[in-house]
């Protein structure tokens, strides 16, 4: 396994579950750091080593970085029938192991949903956490991925072959434009002149977050779910003269929530037309 911000955090949960860490990768400074922190003691070698002294080979590399790999790893002569490989990027499943698959190894995805610091923390975070396990047409293999996810502390959570990219797709959705839709939020806030923009966001997207797990869109406030075009109109002119390359996310975001408020029944059909022919009118 690597000492990435995800490898070096599972080695060290593998470990607490009583598997003995036999090997790590380790190229950069900051992975030697994980490694020495997390893993104390494991040896640093290659991948192709590593891979070859171990009977759990954990493959946390970036999704366009894995193909390459097991193909590297099965030239080299790396990998055998009897291991079980398994890699932790989310838009994969079991295809890209298929050349390992050939060899007889126990081909796995299990991605913990979650987001990695590389720190020890993270150990514990996995037992809040779910894990996408795909395996291939096996209930054994299924049972061994399960496994290997409550090992790491995660409740497992089966993803179809099929489905893997848009499970992945679902998440980078919610999570990664989060943080990108919480940091313009501050943004405005402090042009707003407000010095401490996470004491004011903080309760209110906290509430929002928890209405949204809670009720679905019938959590759903504010002017586009009431249908206050007015409100919605000064929104854009402020963003306008403010922040214009905001105008184009808010516009986005304010039709899906329009569409969403009126498949819930919180927002009547004529009030939807006229949201959106306000968010038309600005886009013109």
């Amino acid at each position: 396994m690597s000492a990435g911000r995800v490898g070096a955090v599972l080695g060290a949960a593998l470990a607490r579950a009583g598997h003995e860490v036999v090997a790590v990768s380790a190229v950069s400074d900051a992975s030697l750091r994980r490694a020495e922190e997390l893993l104390p003691a494991v040896p640093v070698r290659p991948p192709d080593e590593v891979a070859d002294a171990a009977d759990l080979v954990v493959l946390a590399v970036p999704d366009d970085v894995l193909p390459g790999l097991v193909r590297g790893l099965v030239a080299t002569g790396s990998l055998r029938s009897g291991q079980i490989v398994l890699h932790t990027c989310g838009a994969h499943g079991v295809a890209p192991l298929e050349p390992a698959a050939e060899l007889g190894v126990l081909t796995l995805a299990l991605h913990p949903a979650m987001t990695f610091t590389g720190r020890a923390e993270d150990v514990e975070r996995l037992a809040t956490a779910c894990a996408a396990v795909t395996a291939p047409d096996d209930e054994a293999a299924w049972n061994v991925g399960e496994v290997l996810a409550l090992e790491l502390g995660a409740e497992p959570v089966r993803v179809p072959e099929h489905a893997r990219r848009l499970y992945h797709a679902a998440l980078s959705h919610g999570a990664n434009h989060l943080i990108t839709l919480v940091n313009e939020c501050a943004d405005l806030l402090r042009a707003a002149g407000i010095e401490i923009p996470d004491r004011v966001m903080a309760p209110v997207l906290s509430a929002s977050l928890d209405n949204a797990l809670r009720f679905g869109d019938r959590g759903l406030t504010g002017p586009v779910s009431r249908g206050d075009v007015g409100t919605v109109r000064a929104h854009l002119g402020s963003l306008q003269e403010s922040a214009p390359e905001m105008v184009a996310g808010y516009a986005a975001m304010a039709r899906r929530t329009a569409d969403r408020a009126e498949q819930a029944g919180l927002l009547d059909a004529r009030s939807a037309t006229e949201v959106h022919e306000v968010l038309d009118e600005e886009q013109r």
